[in-house]
This record gives structure tokens, C-alpha cells and sequence, in this order.
């Protein structure tokens, strides 16, 4: 036996620290919207400001991910980790104490954000990719992203029962220091890939090389620009969903319940997107689940707003909400490999959270200015319509046979 090979046998270990982390720390970020309308009775800021702070937030995670994946990319992501889950736990912690929209920016937006875009997909997928064979790495980025969603599905409800037993500020505060709970998942992650992993894994390039060669490149522009469009969606519902929620008339636990609803069904696409990248193109079925979220705007704008009715659309939102993100990963590491895969996808990760800082924020000022989340759906549905268009003309071969079997 080899040095490396109890290591290697131990792969699961490293895909349940890497979804074990991306649930707390994704759990914990997902569920601040929860929060908004007691920081805005709290403070007296009023939802656009506090949705900026928000929408700084969305902003900055993407910001700190292709700087987090290059460091990770050279000392490992144990390091990267530790540092993110401390900060995510410091912001979070103190946004009650946060009474002006500056402040609300350091606690969320900068410290909180900044913590979970370190210990955020990009340095997690990354890190178990590198100890995954190349054929299983689909599946890998599908346990991974289902890690966050089910720390989503979990989180949610949590925070609802701790804001009725502890108030809002309590439950923030606890919220902190469940987070820590992801520290030791940085030990198994612990420096960079090694033995046959490693051997296989291409070289990687200096940062500045490598991020020019992908910025010459057509498909990865095209798929940028289609991730932008993901962050616009995901970043205006789990900043606004309680407060279209509310602008339903129906009751504030139904806002909890319907993000727990998305972060639940998200584990189901999230894996069945896992399964599905190497048996299909996975630019089709990036077009695809862009088609279903126009859709399923479209057929929600339409319908009567009633609890069933909007738990159902959270439902079939929860099942296209990150299912983009594995066929994103694959498409990053079939244009350049694994040597800076942290690294670009950081960087394709960062126009995402481009479009999400547009979602959180616009949300807020629409809502303010016309009383009402509809011109906003009416944006989205463009913009999806738009991604799954664009994501056509990428240039990507069939999967070979004997991986559609495999």
C-alpha cells in the first residue's frame, strides 16, 4: 500500500467536508432575507437601502472567489476555508448591531459575504474535483452543490424557530455560531491534490496567463455571460422571496417555508443534474433548465397567490435554482482542465454574483417605487429566456458512449 492510497480511499470523506461546509456556510447566507424586514423595523432604513447592502453582498461573494480559488489553487483550500468560515461567522454576528446601510454593508456585504465567497463553490468544487476521477466529477460537483441546498432547506426553518424563541437578533447571533461547525471540514480538505490525483491533474498556469487565454475564449465568455443571468434569479429570490411573500398577503412563515422548499428540491436537481452531466451536452441541458425558470415565471405571474400555489413554484424554482452550477463546473474543466479551475471558475462565479448584486438590489428599488415585485419577474423572464439561448451555440461534443454508460 501506498502513502496516497488511504487517502484516495477516502474520497468520500473529502465530498462529505466539501457539501458539509457549503451546507453552513450557503445555509447560513441563503437564509438572510429571513431577516430583512425586522432590520429594516429595526433601523428604519427602508428596503432599497438595506437591499443594497444585500445586493453589495451578492457582489463581493463573487468578487473574493477567483482571488480565494487562486490562493487555493497554490496552498490548498484547508487555509482558504478556515479564514472564510470565520468571517462568515464575525458578520453574521454582528449585523444586529448594524444601524446604517455602511455598516450593514461591512457586516453582510463585506465580512459575511466575503467569508462565504472563500469558502464558497469555487474553492469546494475544486477541491473535490482534484480527488475525483475525472469520469465521477459530475456526480462529485452534484453531491456538492446538493450540500448547499440542503443547508438551505435545513437553515431556513432553523432560523424561523430561533427568531420565535430568541427574537431576530438571537437568532443571528446563534446562526454565527452554527457556522462554526464547518471548521473542521478545512482539516480534510487540507492542502492540494496528491499522488495519482495529482499526477493527473494538468499543470496549472500562472493566474494572469490563464485568466487571458479564458478571456480569448468564445464558450467561456458565452457561459459567463448565461451564469450572469442564473445570478440575477437566484440572488432576487433568496433576497425577496419573503417580501413577495408577503406582497401576496400571505402569512411571514410561508416565506420561511418556501425557501426551505427551494433548498429541498434544489438537493433533487442538484444531484439529478450530477447524473445527468457526462450522459448529455451539458450546454442543452444548461438551455434547458434556463427555459423551465422562464416558464415557471411566466405560469406564476398567471396563477391565483395561494400557499399551495406559491410552495409549488418553489418547488419547481428549487430544482433549476443551482442545478446550473455542476454543468458550469464540467464546462470550465473541459475548456481548460483542472490545473486553474478554481481560479476561472471563480472568475465565471463572479458574473454571476455581477447579476445577483443587479437581482438583490433592483428588487428592493422596484418594489419601492411601484409597490410591487412584477416588473421584476418581467426582467427575469427576459434574461432566462436569453441564457438558455445563448448557451446554444457553445461548441461541446456529444459524451462518448462508454461515458453515457458508465
Amino acid at each position: 500500500m501506498t502513502p496516497n492510497e488511504p487517502r484516495a480511499r477516502l474520497w468520500w470523506l473529502v465530498l462529505l467536508a466539501a457539501a458539509g461546509a457549503f451546507a453552513l456556510t450557503m445555509g447560513t447566507r441563503q437564509t438572510m432575507g429571513f431577516f430583512l424586514s425586522p432590520l429594516n423595523t429595526a433601523t428604519g432604513l427602508g428596503v432599497g437601502s438595506i437591499s443594497l447592502a444585500f445586493a453589495f453582498g451578492q457582489l463581493w461573494w463573487g468578487l473574493t472567489q477567483p482571488f480565494a480559488g487562486a490562493f487555493a489553487d497554490r496552498v490548498g483550500a484547508g487555509r482558504v476555508l478556515v479564514i472564510g468560515v470565520l468571517l462568515v461567522a464575525a458578520g453574521t454576528f454582528l449585523t444586529p448591531y448594524m444601524t446604517t446601510t455602511l455598516g450593514l454593508i461591512f457586516a453582510l456585504g463585506i465580512l459575511a459575504a466575503g467569508g462565504a465567497g472563500m469558502a464558497g463553490p469555487s474553492v469546494l468544487m475544486a477541491a473535490a474535483s482534484r480527488h475525483i476521477a475525472p469520469e465521477r466529477r459530475g456526480m462529485a460537483t452534484g453531491i456538492v452543490n446538493a450540500g448547499g441546498s440542503f443547508g438551505q432547506f435545513v437553515m431556513a426553518p432553523i432560523a424561523a424557530g430561533l427568531t420565535a424563541s430568541l427574537g431576530w437578533v438571537g437568532a443571528l447571533q446563534a446562526l454565527a455560531f452554527i457556522t462554526l461547525l464547518a471548521l473542521p471540514a478545512a482539516w480534510v480538505l487540507r492542502g492540494g491534490p496528491s499522488g495519482a490525483a495529482k499526477a493527473a491533474a494538468p499543470v496549472a498556469l500562472p493566474a494572469r496567463e490563464a485568466l487571458q487565454r479564458a478571456l480569448r475564449h468564445r464558450d467561456y465568455l458565452m457561459l459567463a455571460a448565461g451564469f450572469f443571468v442564473c445570478g440575477f434569479h437566484v440572488a432576487f429570490l433568496a433576497t425577496h422571496l419573503p417580501g413577495v411573500v408577503a406582497a401576496c398577503g400571505l402569512p411571514a412563515p410561508v416565506g420561511a417555508w418556501a425557501l426551505g422548499v427551494i433548498g429541498l428540491f434544489n438537493i433533487v436537481g442538484s444531484l439529478a443534474m450530477g447524473w445527468a452531466v457526462g450522459r448529455w451536452r451539458m450546454k442543452s441541458l444548461l438551455a434547458l433548465v434556463y427555459a423551465t425558470r422562464a416558464l415557471a415565471v411566466l405560469v406564476f405571474l398567471l396563477a391565483p397567490k395561494t400557499e399551495v400555489v406559491l410552495l409549488v413554484f418553489a418547488a419547481v424554482m428549487g430544482l433549476s435554482f443551482l442545478s446550473t452550477v455542476p454543468p458550469t463546473v464540467g464546462l470550465v474543466a473541459k475548456f481548460f482542465g483542472t490545473g486553474n479551475m478554481a481560479m476561472l471558475f471563480g472568475a465565471v462565479m463572479f458574473t454571476h454574483q455581477v447579476g445577483g448584486f443587479l437581482g438583490a438590489w433592483l428588487g428592493g428599488r422596484v418594489f419601492e417605487a411601484t409597490g410591487s415585485y412584477d416588473w421584476v419577474w418581467y426582467v427575469d423572464i427576459v434574461l432566462a429566456v436569453g441564457a438558455a439561448l445563448i448557451h446554444l451555440p457553445i461548441r461541446e461534443a456529444r459524451p462518448a458512449p462508454r461515458a453515457a454508460a458508465a
